[in-house]
């Protein structure tokens, strides 16, 4: 993990909180960049998409010239929430265009409106005990697709997803101190 550079998206959503959680997952070994332009993007080794409002988040990546950086960035992506949606391949709803970086179809808000928000622990594939999950207001991958590892599924469907580089998440690992999954997507850059 030494030298890794991490940006953050940081056009709405989450962002202080996962650049507090990749700071600490790092360790000191590495830093942790806002990421609002596509000068922001460059030299860095991934980038974190969090969870916010993905129509929001969209619209947003398209008025600062994101897209194509996005689309062009070689590493790592960690996608969490509505992060999930943006980078999927397919989506329920045609609000907008998803990026397509990671083979799954995506149910937005599948658990149902905020209030239907709820925390469960996960056995997660290539961690040792269960991973305590915060899912709000968050969506579901429905399929996965060939070369997608699923690494965690509730009985609804799949929650936690691997391809390549990028690590997809439908909920919020950043709103806990257990930075397990941040290192693992870390280890895998």
């Amino acid at each position: 993990m030494a030298g890794k550079k991490v940006g953050v998206l940081a056009l709405q959503g989450d962002v202080s909180e996962h650049i507090r959680a990749f700071e600490e997952a790092l360790g000191g070994a590495g830093a942790v960049v806002p990421v609002r332009s596509p000068a922001d993007l460059a030299g860095c080794d991934a980038l974190a998409i969090p969870g916010g409002e993905s129509t929001t988040i969209s619209r947003l990546i398209d008025e600062s010239g994101l897209r194509e950086a996005i689309l062009s960035f070689e590493g790592g992506i960690f996608a969490t929430c509505a992060g999930m949606v943006l980078v999927a391949t397919g989506i329920s709803d045609t609000r907008f265009a998803p990026l397509g970086l990671v083979d799954i179809a995506v149910d937005r808000n599948a658990f149902g409106r905020q209030r239907d928000s709820f925390e469960a622990d996960l056995p997660v594939k290539g961690l040792e005990a269960p991973f305590h999950a915060v899912f709000i207001r968050a969506p579901l991958a429905v399929r996965a697709g060939q070369g997608v590892e699923v690494l965690a599924t509730v009985p609804q469907g799949i929650v936690a997803v691997r391809q390549g580089k990028h690590i997809v998440l439908s909920f919020h690992p950043e709103l806990g101190g257990d930075l397990r999954l941040h290192r693992m997507f870390l280890a895998g850059l």
